[in-house]
């Protein structure tokens, strides 16, 4: 694991903080058991191979209220208009932040979401113990994210099985070659390469462009991060990418139905 960035580190720490106080505040056999109880998964993987073996563009549009290198993003659109606008304009599957501090978001913006569209839902946060995985699936998500940065090659492996252990997808987020060349060691078949520097959180898409050539073909390749327009979701198809993961372009649309589908045509 490389050296962490200020901000993800704090981050981080904080988490583990949470972590702690979840255990003060739960059991683990309480989580599991609402965790059995959950509906079924959704099949979040599944539904962006769909898309993307048929050549389509498998979008993961996100909610987001805020964020430390945006600020806030949407303080008028409610998460659920925002996901059933993504599902009305083509979406494949909806993102949601749960981070607090940093991104403004909650659990509860995940079960409102969740409830409000048919989609499979993403916890968009920051994996730090397996039990952040039964947490997220006692909330009903599909899905979780596994970033490389923040983990060692050993809490990430445990981190993912626990996730296969709860029939929930795993998005594998990469920043760089030696994040991606671990990331490619996990079984998922989602392998996101976020176009973000952790350092200066300025956003370059030839950051996909480097690394796509690593992706072997029974991956799907999600871009991550700083897609404005659609032309960007076609420049990255040129380099093999099918899924894209997009959050302030689409929040802050005026209408974000029309914007996803402007994506979703890209070609």
């Amino acid at each position: 694991m490389a050296s962490l960035s200020n901000r993800l580190a704090q981050i981080i720490a904080y988490k583990r903080e949470e972590v702690a106080a979840l255990r003060q505040a739960r059991t683990l056999a309480s989580l599991e058991a609402e965790a059995a109880d959950a509906a079924p998964a959704r099949g979040f993987a599944a539904a962006m191979l769909r898309i993307a073996r048929t050549d389509g563009n498998a979008l993961i549009c996100e909610v987001k209220r805020k964020s430390p290198s945006a600020g806030e993003i949407n303080t008028t659109r409610t998460p659920t208009d925002a996901a059933r606008a993504y599902e009305a304009g083509g979406a494949a599957c909806i993102s949601v932040l749960t981070d607090g501090p940093s991104f403004g978001g909650s659990l509860a913006d995940l079960q409102e979401v969740r409830a409000a569209v048919t989609l499979p839902v993403l916890r968009k946060d920051f994996m730090v113990d397996p039990i952040q995985v039964v947490e997220s699936r006692a909330a009903g998500a599909d899905a979780i994210l596994i970033i490389l940065a923040a983990l060692s090659d050993a809490q990430a492996q445990e981190i993912h099985q626990a996730a296969v252990g709860y029939g929930l997808s795993v998005l594998l987020e990469a920043h760089n070659e030696s994040e991606l060349q671990r990331a490619l060691d996990i079984p998922s078949p989602l392998v996101g390469v976020n176009n973000r520097d952790l350092r200066a959180f300025t956003t370059d898409l030839a950051v996909t462009e480097r690394l796509s050539g690593m992706v072997p073909r029974d991956k799907l390749l999600i871009s991550e991060s700083g897609l404005k327009a659609p032309g960007d979701a076609a420049r990255l198809r040129a380099c093999g990418a099918r899924g894209f993961l997009i959050g302030e372009t689409v929040m802050r649309a005026d209408d974000p139905a029309a914007a996803v589908r402007a994506f979703v045509e890209a070609r």
